[in-house]
């Protein structure tokens, strides 16, 4: 059980959340682990050019992100029911110093081997920091109060991204490689310090041990799914004997996995959370969210530099539009929900954004100018920003309080995932598409030039021939328009279910009568937590 009883000097809010000026304090620190997480990707993958031409292993060189990716993804589910078993706070420390251990030696790292190994440790630890700081913020603060925190979340999402690649520039040109990985260790050290500080939760012991078998059946079927998006169309045909056998490891750990579930004393993903309606519906808005805001942040940048002529150096400025309408719109979210505890306008709304700014960059070509196409990521920002932080609002708000680690850690699953058959899927036809035109305008030299990859970079595209080059731009607009056009088929499906979300009374806020009967009618009440 939560401690009852307010810390000295630090007044409740009646509600089981803390003024807002006792949780900035504990903010702070999940902030710096939130920003760990996700700059470490964007910093790496600037870097990677120098420490292929220092450690060599160029054929190795996308197991250096596949191999973060995987192990973040195969542990978000167990960290969120480690913490409901034994407490946030151990959980979230433990995460926190695998991540810079993972950091340390990753920068110490001899050959590409060794890298590759020492980034899956720091994937290990990532996957517990977004868990840990979306479920202790939602111990901390009751969901009526927590939108006006979701900015924060965006801002730290918008500023990771935009300058994720410009840090890891810098740091690479005059510090060196390895400190891409070293620059980890004082943010880390000054969110433990922080967190071990202020940040004080009520300690839990599970009589029940855990569900190693459930770890390990969820643990193959992620890294299945995962490695067939990754290596399906690129390292493997897709109807390839490797790419099947994934697939069929998958789905048979998979289906293995829930059947497990319902035979667990304490199964590592409760199956009864997903029968809350609004759950499920969040799960699959999310899911999709992640399909749709990771394929742009990949091809908005290739068309800029392809086709606009943009500068690959501040490749994350060029999603600046999109960026702040999502940091605006945020905002904006959360403050409407805590002061109204109104939310349900905002996933119809964002449905109808996505859909539209999805439709909007699937008409540019070789004319669209920069305004333009900064016009339309706005747009498809407006709508992402309307969904990102209230899907995971709503998804904790539907569970009980001592789910709330695994309901945090399934809706950054979902979204996880959706990112990985979002780029997969899309980046497919993307790929499909612009060999074809390749072919058509240009020949076998099109055709060849595609041949290997059919997203070149600068260096190869200052190559070719001025036909050939014009030649790839009509093929990069065609390609996007692809992409984008079925983005926004797929979208469709947020509106839809944002239809029939449950307008449930967001815990920590006055219930009236007319509100009728709860999606979470049995979920605790937001427990009065000691913040400082």
């Amino acid at each position: 059980m939560a401690d009852t009883e307010s810390a000295p000097g630090v007044e409740s809010n009646g509600t089981g959340g803390k003024k807002p000026r006792s949780v900035r304090v504990v903010l702070l620190a999940l902030m710096i682990a939130m920003m760990l997480a996700m700059l470490d990707n964007m910093i790496v993958g600037t870097a990677m050019p120098t420490i292929v031409g220092e450690l060599g292993g160029l054929e190795q060189l996308s197991w250096v992100v596949t191999g973060y990716t995987l192990a973040t993804a195969a542990a978000t589910p167990i960290w969120g029911k480690l913490g409901d078993m034994y407490g946030r706070k151990a959980t979230f420390l433990t995460s926190i110093v695998i991540f810079l251990i993972g950091s340390a030696l990753s920068g110490m790292a001899q050959n590409m081997g060794e890298l590759i190994g020492f980034r899956a440790v720091q994937g290990l630890g990532a996957g517990g920091l977004m868990v840990g700081v979306m479920a202790i913020i939602g111990d901390l603060v009751p969901p009526r109060e927590r939108g006006k925190y979701t900015g924060m979340m965006a801002g730290v999402m918008a500023l990771a991204m935009i300058g994720g690649p410009l840090v890891g520039g810098t740091i690479t040109d005059n510090w060196g490689w390895r400190w891409s990985f070293y620059i980890n260790l004082p943010l880390g050290a000054v969110a433990l310090a922080l967190v071990s500080a202020v940040l004080h939760l009520p300690k839990k012991r599970s009589k029940v041990g855990i569900d190693y078998l459930g770890v390990v059946l969820l643990t193959v079927g992620i890294t299945s799914i995962v490695l067939v998006t990754t290596w399906g169309g690129s390292e493997y045909a897709w109807t390839s004997a490797r790419i099947m056998e994934l697939i069929g490891i998958g789905v048979a750990a998979l289906v293995g996995f829930v059947f497990w579930q319902t035979k667990a004393a304490e199964p590592v993903l409760p199956l009864h959370i997903f029968r809350s309606r609004n759950f499920t519906l969040m799960s699959g808005i999310g899911f999709i969210t992640g399909f749709v805001m990771f394929g742009a942040t990949l091809f908005l940048p290739l068309y800029q530099q392809s086709v606009q002529g943009a500068s690959a150096t501040n490749s994350g400025l060029l999603l600046l539009p999109m960026l702040g309408a999502m940091l605006v719109t945020s905002m904006i979210s959360g403050r409407v929900t805590t002061s109204t505890g109104r939310y349900k306008v905002f996933p119809v709304a964002g449905g109808v954004l996505m859909i539209t700014g999805l439709y909007l960059l699937s008409t540019m070509d070789t004319g669209t100018s920069r305004l333009t196409s900064g016009v339309f990521m706005a747009v498809l920002g407006l709508g992402m920003g309307c969904l990102m932080q209230i899907t995971m609002l709503v998804a904790q708000n539907s569970v009980q309080m001592k789910d709330m680690g695994v309901a945090s850690s399934s809706a950054t699953l979902f979204r996880t995932l959706g990112s990985s058959f979002g780029v997969a899927v899309m980046g497919a036809l993307f790929n499909h598409r612009v060999q074809d035109v390749m072919a058509e305008r240009a020949g076998a030299l099109g055709a060849k030039v595609t041949q290997r990859s059919a997203q070149l970079d600068a260096a190869s595209l200052r190559k070719l021939r001025p036909a050939a080059r014009e030649a790839y731009q009509h093929a990069v607009s065609s390609g996007t328009h692809s992409a984008f056009l079925l983005g926004a088929i797929i979208a469709v499906a947020v509106l839809v279910a944002a239809f029939f979300v449950k307008e449930v009374p967001l815990r920590g806020g006055p219930q009236k009568p007319e509100d009728g009967p709860a999606d979470n009618a049995d979920a605790a009440p937001a427990p009065v937590v000691e913040a400082v």
